[in-house]
Protein backbone atom coordinates (compact mmCIF):
# COMPACT_ATOMS: atom_id res chain seq x y z
CA UNK A 1 0.00 0.00 0.00
CA UNK A 2 2.87 2.55 1.07
CA UNK A 3 5.02 2.02 -2.55
CA UNK A 4 1.48 2.55 -4.28
CA UNK A 5 1.16 5.84 -2.40
CA UNK A 6 5.01 7.33 -3.27
CA UNK A 7 4.10 5.68 -6.97
CA UNK A 8 0.73 8.13 -7.13
CA UNK A 9 2.62 11.03 -5.44
CA UNK A 10 5.77 10.49 -8.01
CA UNK A 11 2.82 10.47 -11.10
CA UNK A 12 1.26 13.62 -9.81
CA UNK A 13 4.44 15.51 -9.37
CA UNK A 14 6.00 14.37 -12.75
CA UNK A 15 2.41 15.23 -14.53
CA UNK A 16 1.81 18.37 -12.77
CA UNK A 17 5.50 19.65 -13.62
CA UNK A 18 5.30 18.48 -17.13
CA UNK A 19 1.67 20.58 -17.31
CA UNK A 20 3.93 23.47 -16.16
CA UNK A 21 6.42 22.99 -18.67
CA UNK A 22 4.26 22.44 -21.74
CA UNK A 23 2.61 25.50 -21.11
CA UNK A 24 5.26 27.80 -19.95
CA UNK A 25 7.19 26.84 -23.31
CA UNK A 26 4.08 27.76 -25.87
CA UNK A 27 4.89 30.80 -27.77
CA UNK A 28 2.85 34.45 -26.27
CA UNK A 29 0.99 35.99 -29.00
CA UNK A 30 1.89 39.37 -28.98
CA UNK A 31 -0.32 40.70 -31.39
CA UNK A 32 -2.80 42.18 -29.53
CA UNK A 33 -0.02 44.20 -27.50
CA UNK A 34 0.77 48.20 -27.92
CA UNK A 35 3.62 49.02 -29.68
CA UNK A 36 5.94 46.82 -32.17
CA UNK A 37 8.47 43.97 -30.45
CA UNK A 38 12.41 44.01 -30.87
CA UNK A 39 14.76 41.41 -30.41
CA UNK A 40 16.06 41.51 -26.76
CA UNK A 41 20.20 42.41 -27.49
CA UNK A 42 21.62 41.78 -24.43
CA UNK A 43 21.73 42.68 -20.22
CA UNK A 44 25.48 43.54 -20.47
CA UNK A 45 26.79 46.20 -17.96
CA UNK A 46 29.35 48.70 -19.84
CA UNK A 47 31.63 51.25 -17.77
CA UNK A 48 29.93 54.09 -16.75
CA UNK A 49 29.68 56.79 -18.91
CA UNK A 50 30.75 54.53 -22.06
CA UNK A 51 29.25 54.85 -25.12
CA UNK A 52 31.48 52.39 -26.79
CA UNK A 53 29.26 49.45 -27.68
CA UNK A 54 27.43 48.05 -30.88
CA UNK A 55 24.40 49.94 -32.49
CA UNK A 56 21.22 49.29 -30.61
CA UNK A 57 18.16 47.84 -33.02
CA UNK A 58 15.67 50.28 -31.52
CA UNK A 59 15.45 54.04 -31.43
CA UNK A 60 14.82 55.05 -28.85
CA UNK A 61 16.90 51.65 -27.53
CA UNK A 62 14.40 49.03 -25.87
CA UNK A 63 17.75 46.62 -24.88
CA UNK A 64 20.85 46.25 -24.87
CA UNK A 65 24.22 47.84 -23.31
CA UNK A 66 23.69 49.48 -20.69
CA UNK A 67 25.47 51.24 -17.43
CA UNK A 68 25.00 49.57 -13.86
CA UNK A 69 23.17 52.76 -12.39
CA UNK A 70 19.48 53.49 -13.61
CA UNK A 71 18.26 56.38 -13.52
CA UNK A 72 15.28 57.86 -11.00
CA UNK A 73 12.10 57.78 -12.13
CA UNK A 74 11.20 60.87 -12.42
CA UNK A 75 10.22 64.03 -15.59
CA UNK A 76 13.29 65.05 -16.57
CA UNK A 77 13.97 68.43 -18.27
CA UNK A 78 16.93 67.62 -19.86
CA UNK A 79 17.81 64.58 -21.84
CA UNK A 80 19.34 61.54 -20.00
CA UNK A 81 21.75 58.57 -21.32
CA UNK A 82 20.37 56.00 -23.20
CA UNK A 83 22.43 53.55 -21.69
CA UNK A 84 21.24 54.80 -18.12
CA UNK A 85 18.14 54.65 -19.54
CA UNK A 86 17.90 50.86 -20.77
CA UNK A 87 18.37 49.75 -17.12
CA UNK A 88 15.08 50.87 -15.93
CA UNK A 89 13.70 48.91 -18.92
CA UNK A 90 15.56 46.00 -17.42
CA UNK A 91 13.91 46.60 -14.20
CA UNK A 92 10.39 46.74 -15.92
CA UNK A 93 10.14 50.62 -15.93
CA UNK A 94 9.00 52.65 -18.80
CA UNK A 95 10.51 55.38 -20.90
CA UNK A 96 8.45 57.80 -22.17
CA UNK A 97 10.51 60.64 -24.11
CA UNK A 98 9.45 63.41 -27.02
CA UNK A 99 10.86 65.81 -29.45
CA UNK A 100 11.26 69.02 -27.92
CA UNK A 101 9.23 70.57 -30.58
CA UNK A 102 5.96 68.74 -28.82
CA UNK A 103 3.94 71.17 -27.49
CA UNK A 104 3.50 72.78 -23.43
CA UNK A 105 0.41 70.98 -23.21
CA UNK A 106 1.77 67.42 -24.01
CA UNK A 107 4.60 67.43 -22.44
CA UNK A 108 3.03 68.66 -19.04
CA UNK A 109 0.99 65.11 -19.87
CA UNK A 110 3.65 63.17 -20.16
CA UNK A 111 5.37 64.81 -17.61
CA UNK A 112 2.26 63.32 -15.16
CA UNK A 113 3.09 60.14 -15.82
CA UNK A 114 6.23 59.81 -13.64
CA UNK A 115 4.01 60.85 -10.79
CA UNK A 116 1.11 58.62 -11.73
CA UNK A 117 2.97 55.96 -12.02
CA UNK A 118 6.12 54.30 -9.42
CA UNK A 119 7.78 52.61 -12.54
CA UNK A 120 8.00 55.67 -15.35
CA UNK A 121 10.17 57.72 -16.17
CA UNK A 122 10.10 60.90 -18.67
CA UNK A 123 12.62 62.95 -20.99
CA UNK A 124 12.70 65.03 -23.68
CA UNK A 125 14.71 63.32 -26.32
CA UNK A 126 15.13 65.14 -29.50
CA UNK A 127 16.99 61.55 -31.55
CA UNK A 128 13.80 60.05 -31.65
CA UNK A 129 12.06 58.56 -34.61
CA UNK A 130 8.49 60.05 -33.75
CA UNK A 131 7.33 62.83 -31.50
CA UNK A 132 6.58 60.61 -28.41
CA UNK A 133 8.11 57.13 -27.88
CA UNK A 134 7.37 55.03 -25.06
CA UNK A 135 9.69 52.10 -24.54
CA UNK A 136 9.76 48.85 -22.52
CA UNK A 137 11.93 45.85 -22.34
CA UNK A 138 12.25 44.70 -26.05
CA UNK A 139 8.93 46.64 -27.07
CA UNK A 140 8.52 50.26 -28.90
CA UNK A 141 5.45 52.20 -29.32
CA UNK A 142 5.77 55.44 -31.48
CA UNK A 143 3.60 58.12 -31.85
CA UNK A 144 3.09 61.19 -33.75
CA UNK A 145 0.43 62.80 -31.51
CA UNK A 146 -0.24 62.31 -27.70
CA UNK A 147 -2.89 59.93 -27.48
CA UNK A 148 -3.13 59.21 -23.51
CA UNK A 149 -5.53 55.84 -24.14
CA UNK A 150 -2.51 54.46 -25.97
CA UNK A 151 0.00 55.53 -22.90
CA UNK A 152 -2.25 53.69 -20.51
CA UNK A 153 -2.86 50.87 -22.43
CA UNK A 154 1.48 50.66 -22.93
CA UNK A 155 2.01 50.81 -19.22
CA UNK A 156 -0.60 48.37 -18.19
CA UNK A 157 0.81 45.92 -20.85
CA UNK A 158 4.62 46.36 -19.98
CA UNK A 159 5.47 47.45 -16.64
CA UNK A 160 7.08 45.68 -14.21
CA UNK A 161 8.09 42.62 -17.69
CA UNK A 162 11.68 43.70 -17.51
CA UNK A 163 14.09 40.27 -16.88
CA UNK A 164 14.48 42.23 -13.28
CA UNK A 165 12.22 42.81 -11.05
CA UNK A 166 13.46 45.70 -8.92
CA UNK A 167 11.53 48.65 -8.88
CA UNK A 168 13.01 52.38 -9.18
CA UNK A 169 14.12 55.11 -7.01
CA UNK A 170 12.03 58.57 -7.02
CA UNK A 171 15.14 60.84 -5.84
CA UNK A 172 17.76 63.01 -7.85
CA UNK A 173 17.30 64.56 -11.01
Amino acid sequence: MRIILIYLVVILVAGGLGYYLFTMSKPVDTSNLPGTAYEVLNQIHIEEGSTDHPKYNSNPPTSGWHWPQPASCLAYSVTQPDERLIHNLEHGGIWISYKSSVDAATKTKLNDFAVRFNNVLVEPRDANDANISLAAWGRLLNMDTYDEAKVIEFIDAFMGQGPEKVGCSHTGA
